[in-house]
């Protein structure tokens, strides 16, 4: 999926919606890492700073956690 770099939603918030996508129709399963800045850098041409803000929102939202040096893990529910 691309971004639409002009509409009227910022691309922070386009990429927690198809991060958010992939995580509900198990793409990324629980427990496992959501894809690396440099990866979602790559394919979606942003900055690291609306990378971060992308993950904060799902961060925020209780779908992924952060380890420190790891990266961003999406949160099993049936484990907690």
């Amino acid at each position: 999926m691309s971004i639409d770099r002009e509409g009227p939603i910022p691309p922070y918030r386009q990429i927690a919606t198809i991060l958010r996508a992939r995580i509900e129709d198990g793409t990324i399963a629980p427990g496992r890492r959501i894809p690396s800045m440099v990866a979602l850098e790559a394919e979606y041409g942003v900055a690291r700073d609306t990378l971060r803000k992308a993950v904060q929102v799902l961060k925020d939202e209780g779908l992924v956690h952060t380890v420190t040096g790891m990266g961003g893990y999406v949160v099993d529910k049936a484990a907690e």
